[in-house]
C-alpha cells in the first residue's frame, strides 16, 4: 500500500511557475513508476506526466511538453512536478499517482494503482 500526499498548489498568474510535490509513504516507493494527472471542472481526468522508478524515463502529454518537468527523489520518497509558463488552461486539480504503467514512447498503458487526494492549481489570465 502506498499513500500519497500532494502539496504546492495555489493561485498564480499566467506565465508564473509552481512546483508540486507528492510525498509517498511506504518503503516500496522506489519500486513504482510515478505520475501526475489533472482534472479540470467538467472534464475527465487526464494524464500529465510520468517517470520511471529510477527517473531514467519520462513521458509528457503534448500540451505540457517544454513547460513541465517531472522528477523524483527516491531518498525522500517524493515526486515533483515543476510547472513553468503556466496558462489558464492548466487550471485543474492535480493528482499524484503511483504505479503508473507507461511507455516512454506512447504514454500510459494501464491502470494506476494508487492515487493522492489532489491539489488545486488555478492560473488566472
Amino acid at each position: 500500500q502506498v499513500q500519497l500526499v500532494e502539496s504546492g498548489g495555489g493561485l498564480v498568474q499566467a506565465g508564473d511557475s509552481l512546483r508540486l510535490s507528492c510525498a509517498a509513504s511506504g518503503r516500496a516507493f522506489r519500486d513504482y513508476s510515478m505520475g501526475w494527472f489533472r482534472q479540470a471542472p467538467g472534464k475527465e481526468r487526464e494524464f500529465v506526466a510520468a517517470i520511471s522508478w529510477n527517473g531514467g524515463t519520462t513521458f509528457y502529454v503534448d500540451s505540457v511538453k517544454g513547460r513541465f518537468t517531472i522528477s523524483r527523489d527516491n531518498a525522500k520518497n517524493t515526486v515533483y512536478l515543476q510547472m513553468n509558463s503556466l496558462k489558464p488552461e492548466d487550471t485543474a486539480v492535480y493528482y499524484c499517482a503511483a504505479g503508473v504503467p507507461f511507455s516512454g514512447l506512447t504514454g500510459v498503458i494501464g491502470s494506476v494503482r494508487f492515487w493522492g487526494q489532489g491539489t488545486q492549481v488555478t492560473v488566472s489570465s
